[in-house]
């Protein structure tokens, strides 16, 4: 479903070359798959990647045996709107819309009509369970609750990958764990991929595909469930 062929993206950072380095792997569907290692080691320059934000300097990415690398920026747009989701460590919601209209966003700027897209938010926030919340804004939710809303919006518009950077490091431990499992239940409802960058212990446990990154580079793949 994702792969990437021999990734390079190189940049400067305090005078030292930083970045991805020669990095391919793959990630088959309904798969949560995590990208595992300490500050520095390409996690985020690879979720950047995947997520066509940046360009790498040599290799491609594959999108269901697509490649996206270099498409025109109108067509990575679309492909962002409409087939990747996007959960970020900071929630980034829109702090004066209610919970069913962060989530109704993504599928109005598709151009869903408003009953539909009201429809399938509700419908992608009951699975997250918070139908209770639909009209709580951001700052009436607690931080498990938000980035609950964030998993929501991401897979309303029913992506094939979801793309997530450190999800559970505004969290708790108390509220980082069921987090977790929520995402992998939705990777076995929905056969959505996720891809998340994090070095949190209790998300690399949960993983089908570990790997792991030291300095740019992929140093070892560890499969716990997944066997394609």
């Amino acid at each position: 479903m994702l792969e990437l062929k021999n990734i390079t993206r190189a940049y400067e950072l305090g005078g030292e070359k930083a970045g991805a380095f020669g990095v391919s792997l793959s990630v088959p569907a309904g798969c949560l798959a995590v990208l595992a290692g300490p500050s520095g080691s390409g996690k985020t320059t690879l979720l950047q990647l995947v997520g066509l934000l940046d360009e790498p300097d040599e290799g491609e990415v594959f999108l269901e045996g697509e490649a996206v690398s270099r498409l025109p920026e109108k067509a990575r747009c679309e492909l962002r709107l409409r087939r990747l989701g996007f959960v970020f460590q900071s929630f980034n919601l829109v702090p004066v819309l209610s919970a069913l209209e962060n989530v109704m966003l993504p599928l109005q700027l598709q151009g869903i009509r408003d009953e539909d897209a009201k429809l399938r938010a509700t419908e992608a926030l009951d699975r997250v369970g918070l139908s209770d919340r639909l009209e709580h804004r951001p700052g009436q939710l607690s931080g498990g609750q938000q980035q609950r809303v964030a998993i929501a919006r991401a897979l309303a518009p029913k992506p094939v990958l979801v793309l997530a950077d450190e999800p559970t490091a505004s969290l708790d431990h108390a509220h980082g764990g069921p987090l977790m499992d929520l995402m992998v239940q939705q990777c076995r409802d929905s056969g959505v991929s996720f891809l998340v960058a994090s070095h949190d212990p209790s998300v690399i446990s949960r993983a089908d595909l570990v790997f792991r990154l030291m300095d740019g580079k992929l140093v070892a793949t560890e499969s716990t469930k997944v066997t394609a």
